[in-house]
């Protein structure tokens, strides 16, 4: 199914100071209507009310920065990545949606079905600064807000249309 292009095989970001990370890639259809049909989700009020519908949001997202890449001419299987581990001193797993690598620099994206998107949201992004060799940017999170807002000095929300 990847080699058609039906799905993306998105890979764990990886260094070595991150070593209790997963490595096991994340799977996204570059298709969000055959994934809903598929699925079984076939009016959008309904998808938009299950329990399902962020996730079909995040895979819409990572579709679309796919899609924008490949439109530049751009490879982006060596620049899109994903986080998720568990640091020793916490109880639960950390995430970060959207790892994008470029030119030395790291940007987090956080991807959210969410009009009022909040700071806390991005505290993962914090583990990326254990990398030595790397400098992570500004943050982002995507989500359903009309314009662009700073959340703090080095986090921004970004509307969906930013894509």
């Amino acid at each position: 199914m990847e080699r058609t292009g039906i799905v993306y095989l998105l890979q764990p970001y990886s260094a070595s100071v991150l070593t209790r990370a997963i490595k096991a890639p994340k799977v996204y259809f570059k298709d969000t209507g055959l994934a809903c049909y598929l699925s079984r989700w076939l009016s959008a009020d309904a998808l938009k009310n299950s329990a399902v519908a962020g996730n079909m949001f995040e895979t819409f997202i990572v579709s679309e920065i796919l899609k924008s890449y490949t439109n530049e001419g751009k490879d982006y299987r060596f620049q899109i990545f994903y986080y998720r581990g568990k640091d020793k001193k916490a109880s639960i797993e950390n995430e970060i949606d959207l790892i994008i690598e470029e030119n030395g620099m790291i940007y987090p994206v956080e991807i959210k079905m969410t009009g009022n998107p909040k700071a806390s949201m991005a505290s993962a992004n914090t583990v990326l600064d254990k990398i030595p060799d790397k400098k992570r940017g500004n943050g982002i999170i995507l989500c359903l807000i009309d314009r662009k807002t700073y959340l703090r000095e080095n986090l921004i929300a970004l509307p969906i249309t930013y894509i």
